[in-house]
């Protein structure tokens, strides 16, 4: 499969503007990491921000997928959120809940069958040769009685709550993950939060999306979810995000 991809700041972020996203692709694979962006007053516990953890976990999940390991993919992100972990734990509090995190969604592609993991917001889209669209996603953060900040302190990589890339390897065995038939699949988008938002919050469906990547790819699908964020009189969440977009297409 051809593989393209884009990823970008938001276009209000102060200068310098700084990516929360992060983007790995490979012959047979393509990762998307979104780190979620602390809210003002929470102490992490960590040293470090949230860039760094979305660099370490890339370059700790990059080296198996390249060699092409036969572990699973809840595996190979197990080994990288531990060895993250262990890397920062003689000098920041890696028990604190609000320690910072990622989402995760990777495919890997293989000779007669796709594989996809999917950890919190970023979903994964797959076409058929036919048209028939699927989503594989992972809306448990979307499904909390409560969205304030103690409630999402306490739901974080709690079973019954949600679960992202952090301190926890746990999180990884608690991902949405599936394999397709290769020959099901002609399409495949992999998609941070800040561009599936044109679907999810301004109501496009996923067949637009997907024919908007397919004929004129990532940079115009984040140009018009960029308009779409523009003319928002009244956001109800952040006007502007961090947007990744990565096809996978072709035989």
């Amino acid at each position: 499969m051809e593989i393209r991809s884009l990823s970008e700041a938001a276009p209000d972020r102060v200068p310098p503007a700084v990516n929360e996203d992060l983007v790995v692709t490979g012959p047979d694979f393509a990762v998307v990491l979104d780190g979620a962006t602390a809210p003002q007053g929470v102490e992490s516990g960590c040293r470090h921000d949230v860039p760094w953890l979305v660099q370490q976990l890339a370059q700790q999940l990059a080296p198996p997928l390249l060699t092409q390991t036969s572990a699973s993919l809840p595996d190979v992100l197990a080994d990288a959120i531990a060895d993250v972990r262990a890397s920062h734990a003689d000098t920041c509090d890696v028990s604190n809940p609000d320690s910072p995190s990622s989402t995760v969604s990777m495919v890997r592609l293989h000779a007669d069958h796709v594989e996809h993991l999917v950890l919190a917001d970023s979903p994964v889209v797959m076409r058929s040769p036919d048209g028939e669209v699927t989503v594989h996603s992972d809306d448990r953060i979307d499904r909390l009685p409560e969205r304030t900040l103690e409630a999402v302190r306490r739901s974080r990589n709690r079973p019954g709550g949600f679960w992202a890339a952090s301190t926890v390897p746990e999180a990884a065995y608690q991902a949405v993950t599936g394999t397709t038939d290769r020959a099901d699949v002609d399409v495949i988008a992999i998609l941070s939060d800040g561009a599936s938002r044109f679907t999810e919050r301004y109501g496009h469906s996923w067949d637009e999306l997907l024919d908007v990547l397919t004929v004129d790819g990532p940079r115009r699908l984040i140009d018009r979810v960029r308009e779409h964020d523009a003319a928002c009189a009244t956001p109800r969440w952040k006007r502007y995000d961090d947007a990744s977009a990565v096809l996978l297409q072709g035989p």
